[in-house]
């Protein structure tokens, strides 16, 4: 297959994706970065593995990341930041903390275990607990991890937040509030935000969302020029880490601009680079090169979610955070912002949703940052 067509094939399989979501509700609510995955691993299996089509994927993959970082962070309107409690902030705070010490704790636990670069994954599992895919997407470029690697992390970490998620939507309300305040009420009801299994996507096709969308485009591949154009200004070897830091960056900047972060579906459109980053990346795992990484790895990210939330229970103890409050920043952190209505639904609590999904956005501005310079601290032992 030519390269024209493989790289039609890489973009243009997510709007196949979204419109089977869009149409079928099971796929829609399994995720449309699940589906992506998986339609990439079959691609992988039957064609790109096959042929010399890797460094194409490669190609691709590298450049979606940095154009969706801006979308993602302009619609995190983090001037709403003003809007969060103190004991929001607070709860935050320690959910970070409580994150580092378990990614930097399990490193030290396992580094002799047989994993290598370890410090590598360590950056990423910072970056993805603190913030997302995107930022999982953005370190596995800054960090250059192995797409192998990257492909099983993310695998499984579905595996482990789907645990997560069941035991604070089932018992750990009523285990957390056993042991914490009970929630008291400060400040607004909600933030609107689209969830899963409300197609939230599809809105990106209508004809009076694009044309503005095309605008907030250019601006983030304004942003992408000038990124690029920064990281000439250093070493060969920090080029890729310094586009990604200035783009993150510029896109912190541009959500204060409200022509920027106000107009619909800036997210989605940034999360749909972000699907076909998931389908090129995956397509290009070789699955005979993962024979004896699968069990540290998985004990280390396991080890990271839950003891994360044991010491954050710890700390929203020793500051007198809510069971309710712990509960939805904890699930912004680990799951990202758009399953905290989810969350705040099955706890039976809605007005802690803006405390939640700001946490959350907090957490995508600065997970590229822990990330990358916490992995090179580590790497140093």
């Amino acid at each position: 297959m030519n390269t024209f067509l493989l790289i039609l094939v890489y973009f243009g399989s997510p709007i196949l994706i979204l419109n089977l979501c869009h149409r079928i509700p099971f796929l829609n609510k399994l995720g449309a970065v699940i589906v992506a995955y998986m339609v990439g691993l079959l691609m992988g299996v039957l064609w790109v593995s096959q042929t010399d089509a890797g460094a194409i994927a490669n190609a691709v993959s590298s450049v979606t990341v940095p154009l969706a970082l801006p979308l993602l962070l302009f619609s995190a309107q983090l001037s709403n930041l003003k809007g969060i409690a103190l004991k929001g902030a607070i709860a935050l705070t320690t959910a970070i903390v409580a994150v580092f010490i378990a990614v930097v704790g399990g490193y030290f636990l396992l580094r002799n275990g047989g994993m290598s670069d370890l410090w590598k994954l360590s950056g990423m599992l910072l970056g993805v607990y603190t913030g997302g895919t995107p930022n999982l997407a953005s370190l596995k470029l800054m960090l250059d991890v192995d797409p192998n690697v990257y492909i099983l992390a993310h695998s499984y970490d579905l595996i482990v937040s789907a645990v997560y998620l069941a035991f604070v939507m089932t018992v750990g309300p009523r285990f957390f509030r056993k042991f914490l305040v009970p929630f008291k009420h400060e400040g607004p009801v909600s933030l609107e935000l689209d969830t899963n299994g409300s197609d939230p996507y599809w809105g990106i096709f209508k004809r009076e969302h694009f044309y503005p969308l095309v605008k907030v485009f250019g601006a983030a591949l304004s942003i992408l020029a000038l990124g690029v154009g920064l990281s000439l200004l250093f070493p060969e070897r920090l080029q890729v880490v310094s586009v990604i830091l200035a783009i993150t960056t510029l896109g912190v900047l541009g959500s204060f601009i409200p022509r920027l972060s106000k107009t619909p579906y800036t997210f989605e459109l940034g999360m749909y680079f972000i699907l076909v980053f998931s389908v090129s990346v995956a397509s290009m795992a070789d699955f005979s090169s993962l024979q004896g990484v699968t069990p540290h790895l998985f004990i280390y990210m396991t080890l990271v979610v839950f003891g994360a939330l044991f010491l954050h229970l710890l700390f929203a103890k020793l500051f007198k955070i809510d069971a309710d409050t712990l509960i939805v920043v904890s699930t912004a952190l680990i799951c990202s912002p758009p399953f905290v209505p989810m969350v705040a639904s099955a706890i039976k609590n809605k007005r802690v949703i803006l405390v939640g999904i700001i946490a959350g956005l907090v957490g995508y501005a600065i997970g590229n940052y822990l990330g990358y310079f916490t992995a090179l601290g580590l790497s140093s032992f």
